[in-house]
This record gives structure tokens, C-alpha cells and sequence, in this order.
């Protein structure tokens, strides 16, 4: 299953045990026909008209219920940024705002649903958590590890299908990193369904090559982890992150804030470049074309490792 479609079995499973959830649609699709029928009472459609599902979840959390407001992340991060951040965000209400078509999974519909930047955005939103899980089961065990979250939720999720990162149900530990392969040599971060793909894949060529590759899942990319961090830098002494966002602002950017300020160390961003991108494709294709990729990821990692000194008297 996607990570959309997890998450919309998982809400109604919560919906079941919790009388608070309401589901607020955005005319999204889908919705209407599952969880609008099984809790009709408690399934409310703004229509296309996201400022609205935010001012309408805001009121709705202020009154103790526990709403999920449902969009597309362009959409969210910068059509409603306004309301996301005065209704939901300043007055720090339980509001799960779950978006859906996150980077480049509606690719096949063109710029317009790029969503590159809502990372960037959605972090630094005053007490807003982020959260990206990276497959599907992921997804399923964020959505109950957050459900008592006595603040607000950016849960970033995809459109379509995407390989699976864990073969069972894991624990879902917010603002914990989870180390999915060890390495001493560097360490790579990634967020997000492809990139953490991506990420154990280069770890595998890698380690053909002799470089062991640390690679965290970093789940939470608000709170960051930072003790996570910071063990890597000390410890593999380089660290390369990747993204499927613009590289400035995003998981990157936290990262390299948390290392310029405790353990220093070289870093390298594989995220998408500074650019509109006016092209149409699917996810994948579209993260290759734009620089993130095995390769790249590979290519930094041995550039790092390799490099003429610079890492010298890191480690």
C-alpha cells in the first residue's frame, strides 16, 4: 500500500477507538467513500478550499476534538501558510494536518504540485511538529505513536506506492532517528520514502567498495534528532543527507544547523536544486533528473571519504 492509503485505514482504525477524530477533507478523493461512511457524523468536506480546512480544524481542535485535515502538501505549505500558521501553529492547537502528494509524487501533474519547499516551511512554523515517514509501515505506526500529540502535526506523506522499507511493524519513536544500517566511515541521513530507498541502496555499493555507510531514517525532521546527530559526526566523522526537497531549508538544512553548532564536521546536501522545474513524470524519475539519486549519494560518499584532507582531525 502507499503511505496514503495506510493512513486512511489506520485514521479509521483510530476514529473506532477515539470519539474525538474527525476526518476534514479538502475534496481530496477517496475519503467521502471510506471513512465518510463508516463516521458520517464526524466526516466534514470543505472542498477545494484549504485556507478553510485549516480555519474550520482549528476551531474544531479548540473545542477538544482531535481533527485531521486532509490536502495536498503544495497546497498546505503554501496556499493555507497563512492560516496553518496563525490558526493552527500560533496557538499551538492538535490540529494533524496530513498531506498528501509530497515532492515529487504528483509529478505527473506538473509544477503546480511540486511540493519542494514544505519541509522548509512547516519546520519553522512555531510548535509544529514534522514527521515523514518513509513507507508504509511507517506510516501506520506514526499515525498512533502522534494521536495524543498535545500539539500540532505536519505528517508529509506520498501519492503512490513506494518500496518498502520495513518488511514488519516497527516501533515509531518521534524525534528518534532510526539507524537502519551501521557504519563507521560516514553517515547518511535521509527523509522520505525515495531517498531512504536510495540511502540503503548507496550503503550496499558502498560497502562493496570497503566505505561502511551509516544510514538513519530521520522520521522526524521537527524535533530533529539531535543526539543522532551528533554520535555521527563523532563517531563516522562526515555526513551526507538526502531529500526529496529543495536542499535549502529542508532536513539538510536542520542538520547542518545542529552539526555547525555542536560537532562540526563535512557535510553534503543531495536534495533538488534551486530552480522551477516545468517537467511531468513519476516521482523517481523526477528525483533522478534532478540530482538525487544512488548515485549522487555514492559520488558525495566517496568524495568525502576520499577527499584531500578535509575531514583531518574530525574524528
Amino acid at each position: 500500500m502507499s503511505t496514503r492509503e495506510i493512513y486512511r485505514s489506520t485514521l479509521a482504525e483510530l476514529a473506532e477507538k477515539d470519539p474525538r477524530v474527525f476526518c476534514v477533507d479538502s475534496d481530496m478523493g477517496g475519503l467521502e467513500t471510506g471513512f465518510g461512511v463508516q463516521f458520517p457524523e464526524r466526516y466534514v468536506n470543505v472542498g477545494i478550499a484549504e485556507a478553510n480546512l485549516m480555519g474550520v480544524s482549528a476551531g474544531m481542535a479548540s473545542m477538544g476534538l482531535r481533527p485531521y485535515a486532509n490536502t495536498i502538501s503544495s497546497f498546505a505549505a503554501c496556499r493555507a501558510c497563512e492560516q496553518l500558521k496563525v490558526d493552527i501553529a500560533g496557538n499551538n492547537l492538535p490540529v494533524r494536518v496530513v498531506v498528501t502528494h509530497a515532492g515529487f509524487s504528483a509529478g505527473h501533474y506538473g509544477p503546480t504540485h511540486h511540493a519542494l519547499e514544505d519541509i522548509a516551511i512547516a519546520r519553522t512554523l512555531p510548535n509544529m511538529t514534522v514527521v515523514v515517514p518513509a513507507d508504509a509501515v511507517e506510516t501506520e505506526a506514526a499515525v498512533w505513536a502522534t494521536a495524543e500529540l498535545p500539539g500540532p502535526l505536519f505528517l508529509r506523506l506520498g501519492r503512490a506506492a513506494t518500496p518498502l522499507v520495513h518488511d514488519e511493524p516497527i516501533e515509531f519513536v518521534l524525534g528518534k532517528a532510526a539507524r537502519l544500517r551501521d557504519g563507521d566511515d560516514l553517515t547518511i541521513v535521509a527523509t522520505g520514502p525515495f531517498p531512504v530507498v536510495m540511502a540503503l541502496r548507496a550503503h550496499e555499493v558502498l560497502a562493496a567498495e570497503g566505505i561502511g555507510a551509516r544510514v538513519l531514517n530521520m522520521h522526524t525532521v521537527k524535533p530533529i534528532d539531535r543526539e543522532a546527530l551528533i554520535a555521527a559526526a563523532t563517531e563516522t566523522g562526515a555526513v551526507v543527507t538526502v531529500e526529496d526537497h529543495v536542499s535549502s531549508g529542508g532536513m539538510g538544512g536542520a542538520v547542518c544547523e545542529v552539526l555547525a553548532e555542536t560537532v562540526p564536521c563535512p557535510v553534503r546536501r543531495i536534495g533538488v536544486p534551486d530552480g522551477f522545474f516545468d517537467m511531468v513524470g513519476g516521482e523517481e524519475e523526477l528525483l533522478v533528473a534532478t540530482g538525487v539519486s544512488t548515485d549522487s549519494i555514492v559520488a558525495a560518499a566517496r568524495a568525502l571519504c576520499h577527499g584531500s584532507g578535509e575531514r583531518k582531525g574530525v574524528r
